[in-house]
């Protein structure tokens, strides 16, 4: 029989304070989120220094929340993993620090994850059977990445955005047009009311990477000529027009890979006009994937599941671990 092995993970790259228990890399025991939106949505956007101030304040709480949800105690963890990077620095270091401090509080390895990695194996938690090789789309509100999954710890980057992330214009465009923070959701909620018959640029680039300045800065140029412009019908054709690019994008990476396995990951990948598109690949031979709602966004379950597999494969760190925030997938 297998032993189970249990990593503690803990998030905090940027207004969630989370931490989670998993078993094995796929079985959630705890995975408790407390989120800043509320404090953040007067201001527009995430505020860094409270952010930072907001998880000094939490991490302990829902420390001692997820070991109770998951009934157990310090002696039971075989690994603290924390995310370290990328994300804002601050932060990143109060989840560093405390996952450090923790580390050799009760005598357990520390693993460093990379929170790109976790997005991408909240999809291990949803789908028992997943196992690589498959093609990973992450689309959050900092990256924008189209991988080549080739282990649990290998990764070729086959494109990525050139300038905003997709969640990025999201926010961007939702704030143009009245809708405030955040603005995915609001956004993906506006859509369903309007239409998709608004003609929008389209940034044509060689190769798989991306581009979404160009479609935010037409979508505030015509917001500015036209303030009456129906805001509904905006937001349903700038949905239309993030989900071609990445449809497009998703599909030449199968062509070039020969892999019939596409994952998406990230927050962006909770959006309702994304997941339709790519639910119609199926029809093509394609297979889907993309993990439950509560794991879209972000979280310390993704964070144990990956730390898990980096546990397994030898990865341990030292207490000189640092918060990297501009830390690349693959290092």
């Amino acid at each position: 029989m297998i032993k189970s092995i249990i990593t503690l993970g803990i998030e905090s790259s940027c207004d969630e304070t989370s931490v989670a228990v998993v078993r094995n890399g796929r079985e959630v025991l705890s995975n408790i989120i407390n989120s800043q939106i509320p404090i953040h949505e007067k201001f527009g956007g995430v505020v860094p220094e409270i952010a930072s101030r907001n998880h000094i304040d939490a991490i302990s709480i829902v420390t001692k929340q997820a070991l109770e949800q998951a009934n157990i105690t310090y002696s039971d963890i075989d690994a603290v993993t924390c995310t370290y990077g990328p994300g804002l620095v601050g932060a990143l270091l109060v989840g560093v620090s405390y996952a450090k401090a923790l580390s050799y509080a009760i005598g357990k390895p520390l693993v460093g994850v990379n929170h790109i990695e976790g997005h991408i194996a909240a999809n291990y938690i949803t789908h028992k059977d997943l196992k690589p090789p498959f093609i990973a789309l992450v689309i959050s509100g900092a990256h924008t990445h189209l991988v080549h999954i080739k282990g649990y710890n290998e990764f070729e980057i086959l494109g990525k955005t050139r300038d905003d992330a997709v969640g990025e214009a999201f926010d961007k465009v939702a704030r143009v047009i009245g809708l405030g923070y955040p603005g995915g959701p609001k956004i993906d909620k506006l859509a369903k009311e309007g239409k998709p018959t608004i003609e929008l640029p389209t940034t044509h680039i060689d190769g798989l990477d991306f581009s979404f300045s160009g479609i935010k800065t037409a979508i505030i140029n015509m917001n500015y000529k036209n303030p009456n412009i129906n805001k509904a019908d905006l937001a349903a054709s700038f949905q239309k027009h993030v989900a071609d690019v990445l449809e497009n994008a998703a599909i030449k990476a199968v062509e070039k890979t020969g892999l019939k396995k596409i994952v998406l990951a990230g927050g962006v990948s909770a959006n309702s006009c994304i997941r339709e598109r790519f639910e119609n690949l199926k029809e093509k031979g394609i297979q889907v994937f993309y993990p439950e709602m509560i794991l879209c966004t972000d979280n310390a379950a993704m964070i144990a599941s990956a730390g898990y597999y980096n546990y397994i494969n030898g990865k341990r760190d030292g207490l000189n671990l640092n918060a990297v925030p501009n830390l690349k997938l693959g290092e």
